[in-house]
């Protein structure tokens, strides 16, 4: 008979850990162990990065020992070891049981062997009726949840190290999700902004191609399974933006993010090739596996350093650089999600590569009545420009790009403050506009 049991885990947590106890102890004493029980469980407290209330989970009996079997070592250290103990007092190896000692952590850490014993003892058939769990199609792998460890060639798959994904170690003991921290490990960190679609000034045609994009995020799961076109689409939709810095590029990427409530996640490209061989593999595929599971945007700014026109292999660090941004374009073409990718030049781009995108978005310098819309968004509310210079007159003389705008706002209204005045001067809005000049190798 199924039973529908219902958990608040926070709360119940160490009482969950006793549950898993006496399930483990059953197995041990070779008493029956239920297996038919739907655990319905939830996770209540209110997640910070995504603003859900809640995670509610329904799950079979097999999966659940499973996830109480990852989560138990970051909760008590020496939970199986204890077990073992008991079981075995005069100490000796105990195979059946599987588990595997980590480099740092000093207590047994369990396997998938730990967990088809536990469920199944020494019952063949059933054991193999459980290998569905750590199979590429069971939604812990989907979603990135729980997976084995990769083991040796030649040993068994099953004496891999159950890994509970620290985003569900933290979920389950904190109620909550923090946002990865960029390093070395994972080569991307989340960008996000208090800007709106209104902030943002370009051109009609581009903002028609942005459109385009929301489109897709919107319907491209209808389009696949509805309207049958899953076999015909390649996976995924690979945008490239071009054009001068400061145009609008990264900030476009942030805003697709927000209002199509999708984390947007930008790639550090000095971080993807790594000194250590067979890191930069590792450490890519950790990242586009979190990414489809969470259903990312990911974000390469300038993506012509990685896809640039490759130029002639000199020694053994070019060809091994070569397999690495090979290895990248792969993981992009796979990826079933949005990749945007950034440059200051179309032309910078392997045309090999460009011809793998759907769209090419063009992000010019704004014109005079563009300059003049986003000089008139950038003033603060709470400051006025000297009367002898309107805003008119800098929209049409000086050809700046939005961001450039926004830095000689902010320079002239510090300058502002510490007079303690509201008038942003004529002569800082000057040396505003020649310091950003300057950055491009112009003179005013």
């Amino acid at each position: 008979m199924i039973k529908d049991v219902v958990i608040d885990f926070i709360a119940d947590c160490e009482e969950q850990l006793v549950y898993l106890e006496e399930t483990v102890k059953n197995r041990l004493r070779k008493q029956p162990v239920e297996t038919n029980a739907i655990i319905n469980f939830q996770i209540a407290t209110p997640n910070s990065l995504n603003g859900f209330e809640g995670y509610r989970f329904s799950v079979r009996f097999s999966e659940y020992i499973t996830l109480l079997l990852a989560l138990a070592p970051h909760l008590q250290p020496g939970f199986f070891d204890a077990l073992i103990r008991e079981h075995l007092p005069d100490g000796g190896d105990f195979p059946e049981f599987g588990g595997v000692r980590g480099s740092n952590h000093r207590g047994l850490l369990p396997t998938g062997e730990t967990a088809l014993f536990v469920l199944a003892g020494n019952d063949l058939e059933k054991r193999l009726a459980l290998y569905d769990l750590f199979s590429p199609e069971h939604f812990f792998a989907r979603e990135r949840i729980l997976y084995l460890e990769d083991v040796k060639p030649g040993e068994p798959r099953l004496s891999g190290r159950l890994i509970l994904d620290p985003d569900y170690v933290e979920l389950f003991t904190t109620g909550r999700v923090s946002a990865p921290a960029l390093s070395m490990n994972f080569p991307a960190q989340r960008i996000h902004t208090d800007m709106e679609w209104e902030d943002l000034v370009l051109p009609a045609p581009t903002f028609t191609q942005i459109r385009d994009i929301e489109h897709w995020i919107q319907h491209y799961d209808t389009l696949r399974t509805d309207w049958q076109m899953g076999q015909r689409l390649k996976p995924g939709y690979r945008v490239l933006f071009y054009g001068p810095p400061g145009t609008g590029k990264t900030l476009t990427a942030t805003l697709l993010g927000k209002y199509t409530k999708r984390e947007v996640y930008r790639v550090d490209l000095s971080l993807v090739v790594s000194k250590y061989i067979g890191e930069t593999e590792k450490n890519l595929a950790n990242l586009f596996d979190k990414a489809h599971a969470k259903n990312w945007i990911l974000f390469f700014d300038e993506a012509d350093a990685l896809f640039g026109k490759r130029t002639e292999t000199r020694d053994a660090h070019d060809r091994y650089a070569n397999q690495e941004v090979a290895f990248l374009l792969q993981k992009i073409e796979e990826f079933d999600g949005l990749v945007i990718l950034a440059s200051n030049l179309k032309s910078n781009i392997d045309p090999a590569f460009a011809r793998r995108f759907q769209a090419m978005i063009h992000f010019p310098l704004p014109n005079a009545a563009e300059r003049l819309l986003l000089w008139q968004k950038c003033l603060p509310p709470s400051a006025r420009l000297a009367p002898e210079l309107p805003v008119e007159q800098l929209a049409g003389r000086y050809e700046l790009s939005g961001a450039a705008i926004l830095n000689i706002i902010q320079f002239c209204a510090l300058r502002a403050l510490s007079r303690q005045t509201d008038v942003l001067a004529t002569a800082d809005v000057v040396e505003g506009i020649r310091l950003e000049f300057q950055k491009e190798g112009k003179l005013v």
